[in-house]
Parts: structure tokens; sequence; C-alpha cells
């Protein structure tokens, strides 16, 4: 299997609701990704048990000891601020090379492929010289470019789209994570954005079950 970088057009939109999707969809077909989160911000050793590296690790059939988070998310920062900021919170910065050389023997050592978990949107700061989109094309991997359906997601996504295009990142899929209180539904957003942009969509309704017939068609894409 091939890996893939998970982003998003923004924080909070459900990058890990869809990692975790996928790779329990892909267990039940017998199919195992691994997963990474590199870095993480607002995580603290209070809130471990539900961060996303432990949701992460729980999918896998994994156990999210302190240990096991360390291993997949080494960059963790307290302030739930973006990378460069948190970490200068704390007097420290990403080193970007040892950011994307983690990735990549993550990936060496994932031979049924891995799923990366970014940070917040594609255009992110991880530290003061690079944001996301950044990292992904350094990896040379396709992404997976997560999206919600409120008010205003149909410009969002499209210029997250095109920040990655301009990086030369190819997009394997939108995922359209559906918000609530959306104004429209998740199929005439995924209409529009059909007419800008030429990649596949996948609908995730909001009382989507992880090993659900939404999750299982996105994660037989891959």
């Amino acid at each position: 299997m091939s890996s893939y970088f998970i982003t998003a057009t923004g924080t909070d939109i459900g990058k890990t609701f869809v990692t975790v999707g996928i790779i329990r969809a892909a267990r039940e077909a017998g199919r195992r990704f691994g997963a990474i989160k590199p870095v993480i911000s607002g995580y603290t050793a209070q809130n471990a048990a539900e961060s996303d590296p432990a949701r992460l690790l729980t999918a896998m059939g994994k156990t999210p000891t302190q240990d096991n988070i360390a291993a997949i998310s080494p960059w963790r920062y307290a302030a739930a601020l973006s990378p460069d900021l948190a970490a200068a919170r704390e007097g420290r910065s990403i080193d970007f090379n040892a950011l994307t050389g983690f990735c990549e023997a993550a990936m060496s050592a994932s031979p049924e492929g891995l799923l990366i978990e970014g940070v917040g949107g594609v255009a992110v700061p991880v530290n003061p010289r690079r944001i996301v989109a950044d990292w992904i094309a350094t990896l040379r991997i396709p992404t997976i470019l997560v999206a919600g359906t409120y008010l205003g997601t149909i410009s969002h996504t499209i210029t997250a789209a095109e920040t990655l295009a301009a990086r030369g990142i190819a997009i394997t899929a939108i995922v359209l994570n559906e918000s609530a209180n959306a104004p429209i539904s998740p199929g005439e957003t995924a209409a529009v954005l059909a007419r800008f942009l030429p990649i596949p969509i996948h609908n995730i309704p909001r009382d989507a079950d992880m090993n659900g017939k939404a999750f299982r068609v996105l994660a037989m894409s891959l």
C-alpha cells in the first residue's frame, strides 16, 4: 500500500476522525495502515488519554501509553497554537530536516502503508520558514484533503487545493466531513467543488460510523 499525508483546510476540521476511520475500515478489510502524528499542539500529560495520538494508537490496536504516544508524536507542545508559536512558547523550534527524516523512516518501517496526520491546515507554519504544504512536498507523497461543509468551505477548499497543487502535491481525495448546521447538503457542496477540482470527493455524514460504508468506500479507494 502507499503512504498518504492527511491534511485539512484548517484546524478542527476532522483530520484525526478521518484518519481513525480509514484505519478501522481498512483493518476490517484485512489491510493495516500504520499512522503517525509527528507534531501536536495543545497536548499535555493530563489530556494524553483523549489526545489525537491516543486515538490513532487505539485504532491501530495499540495501548496509548506515554511511550507509544511519544513514538508517533515526538513534537508535542502544550499551547494550542500553530506549531511555530507553540514551540516558541517553550523556547524550542521544529527542525524541519529532523521532522521529514522521522516521517521517511516511519514510511520505510511501514510496508503496508502509512498515514501521516498533519497539524492544522495546509498553510499552518511548522517553523518560522516552512508551512505544512512544504512538509508534504518534501515527502513527495499524495495527500488526502479534509474539509468541512460549513459556510465558506468552498473557498477554503479550493484555496487549500491550489496551495497544494502549486507545490506539485497530488491530492488523492477530498473528504467532506459534514459540519454542524451546514447551510447546504454535503452533496451540494461536493457538486460545486467538482466543477473546480477534478478530484474524487467522499462525503462523511455527521452520524457516520467509523466502521460504516462511507469509511469503507474511502479506505478501499486508497
